[in-house]
């Protein structure tokens, strides 16, 4: 049995490390992708999981498969596309620590992910099925992730999902806005943050929970807000935790995938419907969520990035 399957990007993070003197970066490779980092997440913490996904058979998708490996992430889903590069992504920093992206993938190896190279066995085997939406930008991977979940959907997988708003990679603005909200409809539990709130509905964190809860039929909502901590939901109650303090931030990167592994990974420890936990049970979740992810941003990148459980424990 797999705790968790999540389908959707893997790719290589080029983050800053010095500026010349005419302002070009000097950058370091970092593996990530939201699935990706997701999944270290909860692997690190003792989860079974696997990923669905495609990269080039060039150097950074060798390498990335075996950073999977490394991090105790299943590989059986991942397919090695001779016909495309895999996909990169370019981070800016700004002075706290907040990243732009730019992104080599017209197309990228994960945008070619086709519904016939899945290897559905996985979604079969998991109690947990998760996806974003970078993989809902382009054909052929859109279809592959919409018939993937509508598969485990009826296979009774709960059903995760992180809208990861990428502004640049999406060609028009409407079609985004929608396949945003088609994500929402499908999900049991959501890790969105206030900005993609903002963008969808206008509406600030605890409207915009409950906006979600009413309108999707959703179960939980998790609505993370940076440095200030999650405002989370679900029909029973709700609350905000607040960030790690005391830390210094060196790359945000990752970290809101970081967060929303963590609290599935202890969602599965309750064993329990989200929409059924109470209070005391979700400030649990949201804390030890919110603690991995603040200890995430003092290392730089996403899937190098996340803590042991020992580290979360020890800072809680």
């Amino acid at each position: 049995m797999i705790d968790v399957a999540a389908l959707g990007e893997l790719l290589i993070d080029f983050a800053p490390v010095s500026v010349d003197a005419d302002g070009y970066p000097t950058m370091a490779a970092h593996p990530g992708g939201a699935p990706a980092n997701f999944l270290a997440a909860l692997a690190s913490f003792g989860a079974s999981t696997a990923l669905l996904g495609k990269v080039g058979t060039d150097t950074f998708g060798r390498l990335l498969t075996a950073t999977l490996q490394k991090a105790g992430i299943g590989t059986r889903g991942l397919v090695a596309d001779d016909a495309v590069f895999t996909t990169l992504a370019f981070v800016t920093l700004d002075e706290t620590g907040d990243r732009a992206f730019a992104f080599s993938r017209k197309p990228g190896a994960d945008t070619c992910l086709r519904f016939e190279e899945l290897d559905l066995s996985l979604i079969d085997e998991c109690r947990v099925f998760h996806f974003g939406t970078l993989s809902l930008t382009d054909e052929p991977a859109r279809t592959a992730t919409c018939r993937a979940v509508a598969y485990a959907q009826s296979r009774g997988k709960l059903i995760t999902y992180d809208p990861n708003l990428r502004l640049p990679l999406w060609k028009d603005l409407q079609v985004c806005r929608e396949q945003l909200l088609w994500g929402l409809g499908q999900a049991d539990v959501v890790k969105i943050s206030d900005e993609e709130v903002e963008f969808l509905f206008g509406l600030g964190p605890e409207e915009g929970a409950q906006h979600i809860l009413d309108t999707f039929g959703v179960q939980l909502v998790f609505v993370t807000c940076g440095a200030a901590g999650c405002f989370y939901q679900n029909a029973a109650v709700s609350g905000w935790v607040p960030g790690l303090r005391g830390i210094r931030v060196v790359d945000t990167t990752g970290a809101g995938d970081i967060f929303g592994g963590s609290a599935v990974w202890k969602l599965l420890q309750l064993g329990k419907a989200p929409g059924e936990l109470n209070g005391e049970e979700l400030r649990d979740v949201v804390r030890f969520a919110c603690t991995a992810a603040g200890l995430s941003t003092t290392r730089s990148g996403g899937i190098s990035s996340v803590p042991s459980y020992e580290e979360v424990l020890a800072r809680l």
